[in-house]
């Protein structure tokens, strides 16, 4: 039998259709409440009727620019569950940039949150629904009408996930229903989820949807309950409310909980979830001391993976095996530290250059409408990560970041993007975008400016010029102004020079 997103939800509307599936955030227009995995199975069931009505066929994209939601959770089968094709976006773009996606994706159908609705009304698509409980009534009304049967396979495209590069435009990454199907059952067979789990999204549904957690936890009949903005004190209280046992986020996430944590102690009030939660953390490599702080002060377990959009996105997996019983917490915190060993199905090896390579069943069919790009990231069956690195015997340890993107708060930014927009500013002459440590969001984007001659500008006022141009998590956090950038002969930055006296002492070059 093909390997098909819908197997995941039909699954779990048969074997347990009375049980609740979803808590979705309260209080927000089009919140589902509490629903069922059988009302959840006629919702999608329901949206897939809906969009057939609407004349949007099997292969077209259907694009959605929201925070998590129910709606959202919904979406990924009600859309690629029936063939069509999902193009999850990053709500905080901007309008030029989600217009960009909307436009090289040819999607018909947008899909927008009532908080983003207004910043893109001037975005031409075919078909335009808000999100919020009214104008959407019709798209996830329950149904038991069978949509037309779709007679796809495996290797049709699932979803289209943009991502930050080198290059200044996103790139279209075309992940099939084989990708995501393995994809979510190696994470989810890894991790453990299981039919008791509680799952709280944290995580952004646009990342990698989900990082495929959506997936893994509908399969095994496990609650969702939707955080729709991350909060340190209300995840806790969503941990102790709801009994939550899993959870996923970057390095910048785990900060906010532990400070939250911090100030719940402070007041003599508990820590809930101790000896019960276990987070997986991504987007990049946690300092030694913030995993033992997880453990420690939280008593949750630490698990740390590795991967990329391209490849659905798991790779590696680092969660202490029995062999680590007994270590100090500062020990087992150090070796946590590391990405981690290939997940059933990857394979992993360190070219001659030091970059990490990957072949999986789960690596990406390809950059969408980008041949091109796709044969520069995929040579000889393996995906060139653009991550440099080396192996400690099965471990792999990430040192480098080959390719010019920052990570800042699990959110990819592309320093070449940034650099465009500063560039527009009629008083910079040169400008090199590189990512620094941060404590709190793993790294930051600063900017490095030469100024035309005779012309002034500061810090803030470059600062300003980008966050009304772009996006304001790519933004430059700080510009500090040199009389010149290192190049090499040809012309190009050399921005692992420029990188290296701010990393000065860290033993990786990616915090």
């Amino acid at each position: 039998m093909p390997l098909m997103i819908g197997d995941f939800l039909e699954r779990a509307a048969f074997v347990f259709g009375e049980r609740e599936a979803i808590v979705d955030e309260p209080d927000v227009s089009g919140s589902l409440g509490r629903i069922t995995y059988a009302q959840l199975h006629r919702r999608a069931k329901g949206m897939a009727v809906a969009l057939e009505r609407m004349g949007v066929a099997p292969g077209e994209r259907v694009a959605i620019v929201s925070p998590n939601s129910g709606r959202f959770l919904v979406s990924f089968f009600g859309v690629s569950g029936w063939g069509r094709i999902l193009v999850p976006i990053n709500y905080r773009l901007n309008i030029d940039e989600v217009r960009y996606i909307i436009e090289h994706s040819g999607a018909t159908v947008l899909l927008v949150d009532p908080d983003q609705n207004a910043a893109l009304r001037d975005i031409d698509v075919k078909i335009r629904i808000v999100l919020d409980g009214e104008e959407d009534a019709e798209l996830f009304a329950e149904t038991d009408e069978e949509p037309t049967p779709w007679a796809g396979d495996e290797d049709a495209t699932a979803s289209i996930n943009y991502t930050s590069g080198t290059t200044a435009r996103p790139k279209g990454v075309q992940l099939t229903h084989r990708n995501c199907w393995l994809n979510a059952v190696a994470l989810g067979w890894h991790a453990g989820v299981g039919d008791r789990d509680v799952y709280l999204h944290t995580l952004p549904m646009f990342h990698a949807n989900g990082w495929g957690m959506p997936y893994a936890v509908t399969a095994m009949g496990g609650r969702h309950v939707v955080q729709r903005k991350v909060d340190g004190e209300e995840i806790l209280r969503r941990i102790e409310r709801e009994k939550v046992t899993l959870l996923c986020g970057a390095p910048a996430v785990v900060a906010r909980i532990l400070d939250a944590a911090a100030k719940r102690r402070e007041r003599g009030e508990e820590v809930p979830g101790r000896d019960r939660v276990r987070m997986i953390v991504a987007g990049a490599p946690p300092p030694s001391r913030t995993i033992e702080r997880v453990e420690t002060e939280l008593g949750w377990e630490f698990i740390q993976i590795y991967g990329l959009t391209e490849t659905s996105p798991l790779l590696t997996m680092n969660r202490a095996p029995k062999e680590w019983d007994g270590k100090s917490a500062a020990d087992k915190s150090h070796l946590l530290s590391r990405a981690g060993v290939p997940v059933l199905g990857v394979r992993i090896r360190v070219d001659e250059e030091g970059e990490l390579l990957a072949r999986s069943n789960h690596v990406f069919e390809g950059y969408w409408h980008q041949p091109e790009e796709t044969a520069k990231a995929i040579k000889d069956g393996w995906f060139h990560t653009g991550d440099g690195g080396y192996m400690d015997g099965p471990y792999a340890v990430i040192t480098d970041r080959k390719k010019d993107v920052i990570i800042t708060g699990g959110e990819n930014v592309s320093s070449i993007e940034v650099e465009d927009v500063l560039y527009q500013h009629p008083a910079v002459a040169e400008a090199a975008v590189i990512g620094v440590p941060d404590e709190k969001w793993g790294e930051a984007v600063k900017a490095l400016v030469v100024l035309k001659a005779g012309a002034t500008a500061t810090e803030q006022e470059l600062i300003d010029f980008c966050r009304a141009n772009m996006a304001h998590f790519k933004c430059p956090k700080s510009v500090e102004f040199r009389d010149s950038l290192e190049r090499t002969a040809t012309g190009k930055l050399q921005k692992f020079k420029l990188r290296e006296p701010y990393w000065a002492g860290h033993e990786r070059r990616v915090h």
